[in-house]
């Protein structure tokens, strides 16, 4: 009966998300040899009988005692091999894993010089990939026959929240730090975590913290910082306040302006009444002027009778 053996090894996958996975090789030997493909983004590891033998990165290998002489010695071959051989193929894909969701699952404490104890909850995203494929493996990854991004991304997105927190802590970085800027404040957390990934083959190419929730009252007080950078002196600083008080319901300077308002509608209704009263009294008593100027000069009244009761009609005005 004729055996058949590997005589290439390559593989690809459509899954995006594997970090890992075995060579099927349906438990056949590999010739002597034989061909070894990787491709760009990837590395290849192969092991014997649990131990690491060799690790390929992208390029066309033929396997020969020359290219694997850690395998060599583990099988005690002093001047090469010409049989088969067996052993155990892994791929690794070694491209950026991006956009791991991470956050905070409970609200950090942080003691700010300024708030005192808040509660501050932030959420985000990071980018890894494998740096050293046999660490990669001996740490974590040997333990499966394949394995994707969502296996390991629990882990990481774990250890990220509370050493986000021990950062801010140990740090003295203030709410005004984490507020006003985010994108630097990854960029000084990064460091810290880079050694939890590292122990692992992994390196963390980037973290982002995307949002951070702040409690009310600090949240109050940057909008209205935000709102007096908006203004150029503190004259409008002062109306654009008053203004933002007599807006809130509620408030005793709105309640006031309100009263106010009312008053001045009131008194101005009462001035144009008494300024409709007065021309409708002097529109009659100019009716009342001309009908006596009639009857003077029609001689149905002296000229004295004339002069008394023309007084009496302009002492009105």
């Amino acid at each position: 009966m004729k055996l058949s053996f590997i005589e290439i090894i390559e593989s690809t996958t459509s899954d995006p998300n594997l970090l890992m996975w075995k060579f099927y090789d349906e438990d056949k030997e590999i010739k002597n040899g034989a061909k070894l493909t990787v491709r760009e983004s990837q590395h290849v590891m192969l092991l014997n009988e649990g131990q690491f033998a060799d690790v390929f990165s992208p390029g066309l290998y033929t396997l020969s005692t020359a290219n694997i002489p850690v395998l060599s010695k583990l099988k005690g071959w002093k001047y090469g091999f010409e049989s088969p051989f067996k052993v155990d193929v892994y791929f690794f894909n070694t491209h950026q894993f991006i956009n791991n969701k991470w956050g905070t699952p409970t609200p950090i404490i942080l003691n700010d010089p300024q708030f005192g104890q808040i509660r501050v909850r932030a959420f985000g995203s990071f980018d890894i990939r494998i740096i050293d494929v046999a660490k990669f493996f001996r740490q974590y990854a040997g333990t499966y026959k394949q394995l994707t991004i969502f296996e390991l991304q629990n882990q990481l997105r774990d250890f990220i929240a509370p050493k986000f927190g021990e950062v801010l802590a140990n740090e003295n970085i203030t709410i005004t730090d984490v507020a006003g800027n985010i994108t630097q404040l990854g960029k000084k957390i990064e460091p810290y975590l880079n050694p939890y990934f590292e122990q692992f083959g992994i390196e963390l190419t980037q973290l982002i913290i995307s949002s951070v929730t702040l409690p009310e009252e600090v949240t109050a007080h940057f909008d209205k910082i935000t709102n007096m950078n908006m203004v150029n002196d503190m004259d409008k600083f002062t109306k654009f306040n008053t203004a933002t008080a007599i807006g809130d319901k509620g408030t005793a300077l709105h309640d006031t302006t309100q009263n106010a308002l009312s008053l001045g509608i009131l008194f101005n209704q009462l001035q144009q009444n008494k300024e409709i009263s007065k021309q409708e009294t002097t529109k009659d008593l100019t009716s009342k002027l001309q009908k006596l100027k009639s009857l003077f000069d029609i001689g149905l009244i002296d000229e004295d009778e004339f002069k008394i009761k023309k007084t009496e009609l302009l002492s009105q005005l």
